[in-house]
């Protein structure tokens, strides 16, 4: 469809209309699947809570970190998810992973032991171990995959360069340091920070070009979406903030999760967001309107959500129990939502 790109006021009503019945379609459409699709399922993955879960570039795997100080890798196999690998070697906990963005077989964990591990799953081993200056908490790889940020529990990022595995720079903040992130064009870095604002900086040069005053409260997880369009953001106010890529403006808010929002992830075609907080339920927003497209029930609190790449697919994990009657031991599963109704 092609739109007019005049200003007169009857091409941008007719712009909103055609806006509206292309999303109309999309709601539509993306109820009747997942009232078609609507199963979850878990998997057993660790001994204790997970906090990271992350599709590889071609979605053929998921990978999860957990406080039990490993990471697990399962390969999608038709509607589940058969464990490949358990991968041990960290002194602390797994707080966050990430996938090479174009390599499907390398990923990388972030942990407290103050050392990043690139690991390969053809080999099942760490291909290199990077100390870092302190306890790591956030991770996220460059997309052109030279780069890899990590942030620790002192507001340090180091940026390590993926072929030498040097620091090619260090950066220290003076606020604390939440979520990190490139740009889909890998020419600008974005942090969230605990005074509410999105911090963002030119890359590779790490001069600061703009803090935007993005939440009332601490700025807590960003997310962009794979077409580059928009980011969302979100915060202990129980909100999430969608903004333009292009002139960095708020476009509109999901407001409703009651908890501080953790974890955010868009749909491999960038119109469907997922944010989950301490709600026992992930709210699924189409992105162009803001409506509730679905809701995803869970038990407990949800720390991680992913979208599979290609397929409306939702992996997370939640703060579940094991067991009725031993409320201290961690299930350690991952899920996954999106799931056929008679699988």
């Amino acid at each position: 469809m092609t739109v007019s790109r005049s200003n007169s006021p009857c091409s941008v009503i007719t712009w909103k209309l055609a806006s509206s019945k292309m999303a109309s379609r999309y709601y539509q459409e993306m109820q009747e699947s997942f009232r078609n699709n609507n199963k979850s399922r878990e998997f057993p993955a660790h001994t204790a809570k997970v906090h990271s879960v992350a599709w590889s570039c071609d979605g053929r795997r998921l990978a999860s970190g957990s406080f039990d100080k490993t990471a697990s890798v399962f390969v999608l196999e038709k509607d589940r998810l058969v464990k490949e690998n358990n991968y041990r070697g960290h002194g602390d906990s797994v707080d966050q992973l990430c996938w090479h963005p174009t390599n499907p077989d390398v990923f990388v964990t972030a942990s407290g032991d103050k050392t990043i591990r690139i690991w390969d799953v053809r080999t099942t081993k760490c291909t290199a171990t990077v100390n870092t200056k302190g306890e790591n908490i956030n991770i996220c790889w460059s997309p052109d995959g030279q780069t890899i940020a990590v942030g620790n529990k002192d507001d340090v990022v180091t940026f390590i360069d993926v072929k030498s595995h040097r620091s090619r720079a260090e950066e220290q903040f003076k606020f604390e340091v939440n979520e990190i992130s490139w740009n889909n064009d890998n020419n600008m870095f974005f942090l969230t920070n605990g005074n509410g604002c999105i911090n963002i900086l030119s890359y590779p040069e790490l001069k600061p070009i703009q803090s935007i005053n993005a939440h009332p409260s601490n700025c807590i997880c960003i997310k962009f979406d794979p077409t580059g369009k928009y980011f969302a953001t979100g915060s202990a106010d129980a909100l999430v903030s969608l903004w333009t890529v292009e002139e960095l403006v708020c476009v509109r808010c999901f407001s409703r999760l009651d908890w501080p929002v953790r974890t955010l992830s868009f749909s491999h075609d960038g119109k469907m967001l997922a944010s989950a907080s301490e709600d026992h339920f992930i709210d699924i927003a189409e992105v162009e309107t803001g409506e509730k497209l679905w809701e995803v029930q869970c038990e407990s609190p949800t720390f991680t959500v992913a979208w599979h790449p290609k397929r409306p697919l939702l992996a997370y994990a939640c703060d579940d129990k094991e067991g009725k009657y031993d409320n201290n031991r961690e299930a350690g599963t991952v899920k996954l939502f999106g799931l056929p109704n008679d699988s």
